[in-house]
């Protein structure tokens, strides 16, 4: 079991909440040995997302305390097991929103494991095989199975890199298996945020046409312009809206507050595709949206390790870099409320090598 901080035990150090008020502060607690198979990894990054809002503060009334959230993580390998191949001390690697699954479902052999038809286990808040709760990357290291571990190329900042391993994995996942990698195609993107942003830095990386859609015009001259989009409209506008009525062959609804759906289905071509990404509490459109113009409305949530691996490399490749803002994380409860407010730009990850110690 973990320990607190003050017993003076437990080998790792992070930062905890005790309760549903998602207040974090010091927690000493005991990562497991490395197994032959595991890879123990100096977290150097974190990423935060607003699964460290809802889960720390008991959202879908699962939370287990004390609570180490993080799911977004980058760091060194410092030492790894008798079995593990492909990997070296020294390596940069990733570690994402899972730490285990089944390995033997039909999910797990397509290395979409999280779609493991048996549950993979949650990088933090989860129960794992032997029993034990997860903890997350708001600590100084992590022990993960190698099978969960994603090179980082050399050449890419780890502080970049840690928001790729959910908030860009959730839309590139999407985004490859529904073709959106067409050159000269068109792309809606619903929502400016952690998720947003990164549709739209792909959409234009695939060499897409992409327009985003916004309830706020505040937000149209930092889409247009630092984040590369060639087209905005305030999505209130209901004229701006019909008039690009059959104009988008996909569309990426980044947006989690509840909003209609028959407005933004109508923008999409004959057989235009439709992912939600984000987690309104509603979902409600006419059926007829769909019957009009062949089109298909879909959902993912973030992606495997295939996908996550070719995503990193893309990245690297094509010079695919998320906007951040890196804090210490004595600020993380602060940055949690921003991040409520949607204060942010346009993801906060958290310097734990030089900050947690």
């Amino acid at each position: 079991m973990a320990n607190e901080t003050g017993t003076g035990e437990g080998n790792c150090l992070g930062w905890a909440t005790r309760d549903p008020s998602g207040f974090l502060s010091p927690y000493k607690f005991d990562r497991r040995d490395v197994r032959s198979d595991d890879i123990s990894v100096k977290i150097t990054h974190c990423g935060v997302c607003y699964a460290d809002v809802a889960w720390p503060r008991n959202h879908g009334g699962d939370a287990k305390y004390p609570m180490v959230p993080g799911h977004e993580i980058a760091g060194i390998v410092q030492e790894i097991g008798a079995n593990v191949k492909g990997f070296k001390v020294g390596d940069h690697v990733g570690v994402g929103t899972y730490v285990n699954s089944c390995r033997e479902c039909e999910q797990c052999i397509d290395r979409l494991e999280v779609q493991c038809s048996k549950g993979a286990v949650r990088t933090y808040n989860s129960v794992d095989v032997d029993g034990t709760v997860t903890q997350g990357g708001y600590s100084t290291f992590i022990v993960v199975h190698q099978r969960y571990c994603l090179k980082i190329p050399d050449n890419y900042p780890l502080e970049l890199a840690a928001p790729l391993l959910c908030a860009g994995i959730t839309v590139y996942s999407p985004m490859k298996r529904h073709n959106m990698n067409q050159p000269g195609k068109s792309l809606g993107v619903i929502g400016l945020g952690g998720l947003g942003h990164m549709a739209v830095k792909f959409g234009k990386a695939f060499g897409l046409k992409v327009t985003v859609f916004s309830t706020s015009i505040s937000k149209k001259e930092e889409a247009l312009t630092l984040i590369g989009a060639d087209e905005f409209v305030v999505s209130s506008d209901e004229q701006k809206m019909k008039v690009r009525a059959r104009s988008l062959d996909f569309i990426i609804d980044t947006a989690s507050g509840d909003h209609p759906f028959d407005p933004y289905l109508a923008l999409l071509k004959t057989a235009g595709v439709y992912v939600l990404v984000g987690a309104p509490t509603v979902v409600k459109f006419s059926p007829v949206s769909l019957f009009i113009g062949m089109r298909t409305i879909s959902g993912s949530a973030t992606g495997g390790t295939k996908d996550a691996q070719e995503m990193l490399d893309f990245c690297a490749a094509k010079g695919v870099y998320p906007k951040v803002e890196v804090i210490p994380i004595d600020y993380v409860n602060e940055a949690l409320e921003r991040l409520i407010k949607r204060d942010v730009k346009y993801r906060f990850v958290i310097d734990i090598e030089n900050t947690l110690k």
